[in-house]
Formats: structure tokens, sequence, C-alpha cells
């Protein structure tokens, strides 16, 4: 694994042009009481990094800031610490960063997104590089980690405990990669909400179900570093089979 941060500038347009870029993507917010702000960078980044070395390739530096967090996917406003950029600041910002990697010579980019409101600005930005022209001869893959997540992987480990990739901030899921990655930084309480907030919809003000649980917005007390270990595994195995497919 290179980091692209560690190359000097004259290395730069050779490795680009021969090796993958594995670009992370997350945000700075509220992951309830247990869980740092940086969870979803730190996750992404950890895949990102993983790949990197498995495939022999670069990790670029993370983007920590990126979309705000709604109620129904990431609790909301109304909980300290959230950092968020603007949905049409954000689109330009990807559409900047990674026209400058093209522009000095990426031809294979793979895009780990960990934060769930990202999706659409990040697929909106790649969608006006191509309009552009800027992907003509590139390999673009980008994803949200959970993405890479067999649905009989959920299903053997969590069963009726999961509640869609929407209800899973800061729960089983999240806990437990923290817990493998970063224990340091994972608080003892566990906060458990028997009552997940539906996908795709918004309510003002939000429901009890958004904000009555600390943050947490499925549950969090089955959450064990030995679940995070394989998982993690499982993530970048399947999306390094996706890459070798190709």
């Amino acid at each position: 694994m290179i980091r692209y941060g560690d190359l000097t500038s004259e290395e730069t347009e050779k490795q680009l042009a021969s090796r993958i870029l594995f670009l992370p993507i997350g945000t700075i917010e509220q992951h309830g009481p247990h869980l740092p702000l940086s969870v979803d960078v730190d996750i992404s980044t950890a895949v990102a990094e993983r790949l990197a070395e498995i495939l022999a390739g670069i990790a670029a530096p993370s983007i920590n800031y990126a979309s705000r967090s709604l109620p129904q996917s990431g609790g909301g406003h109304v909980f300290p610490g959230t950092i968020h950029v603007r949905g049409s600041a954000l689109v330009d910002y990807f559409v900047d960063v990674l026209a400058c990697f093209l522009h000095w010579g990426a031809a294979k980019i793979v895009i780990i997104n960990g934060h769930y409101e990202n999706e659409s600005f990040l697929f909106e930005a790649l969608e006006l590089l191509r309009e552009r022209n800027l992907l003509r001869g590139v390999n673009m893959l980008a994803l949200s980690w959970w993405s890479a997540i067999d649905a009989a992987f959920i299903q053997r480990h969590l069963g009726d405990q999961f509640f869609g990739w929407h209800a899973e901030h800061a729960g089983i899921v999240e806990t437990s990669l923290m817990l493998h990655l970063r224990p340091e930084t994972v608080r003892q309480i566990r906060v458990d909400n028997p009552r997940p907030p539906p996908a795709g919809v918004y309510r003002h003000p939000p429901s009890q179900e958004a904000t009555g649980y600390r943050g947490v917005l499925s549950s969090t007390s089955a959450a064990t570093a030995e679940f995070g270990r394989p998982l993690l595994e499982h993530i970048c195995e399947n999306i390094a089979a996706m890459l070798l497919k190709d």
C-alpha cells in the first residue's frame, strides 16, 4: 500500500497511472453516547486502506466533512457535534477533488463511502464528471461499504435485529466495527432503540423515535469486536472480488 500523501510530486503521475486509487469519504457526525464523531471516517478509511493493502493500491486521504445528518438516518441537527456541508457545495467539492485526481492521471478509482446521506451527492458528482467526458477511459467504482455486505451474512449474524441500513446508525454493525478498529474510542454505555425510524420518511419536528434514544436508531447492546473483525474482512473481500472480476 502507498499513501497518496507520502508521494512526492514527481512520483504522482506514474503511481496513479499504474495503481488503483482508494478514496474514503465519511463525515463528522454524532453517533450516540458511546461512539466518537469520527465513525463514518474511521470505517471508510479502514476499508479503503485494507483494500489498498490487498490490491497494492494507493490510499488517498479521507474526505472528512460532508452531507448533513438527517433525523431518519443519522439523528438530525438536534445532537451536538455534527459538522455538515450544504448539498450544492458538496457536489461541487466532490467534483473538484475527483477532477484533480483524474487530471493527474488516475485511471482506476474506488470510492468508499461511510455516511448514508452522502450517496446521492456523490453519485450526482460522478454523473457531472461523466457528462463532462472526464470519466472517459477511467474505471470507477463508488459504493457505501455496507453495499458490499451479503444479505445472507446479515441474516446469519443479526437476524431480526437488523432494521435496514438507514437505521443501523450507531447500531450493532458500526459499534462492532469500531470495537474492532478503535476500541479505545468506544464508551461503555449501550442504548437500544426498540422502534427504529422507517426509511425514506422525513418529519418535522422529528419524532420521538428519532431523538429519544440519544442518537441511536436501532440497537447496540449485542455489538462485539468478535463480530466486527469478520465483518470488516467480509466487506473488503467482497469489494476486492468486484474489482478482480472487472
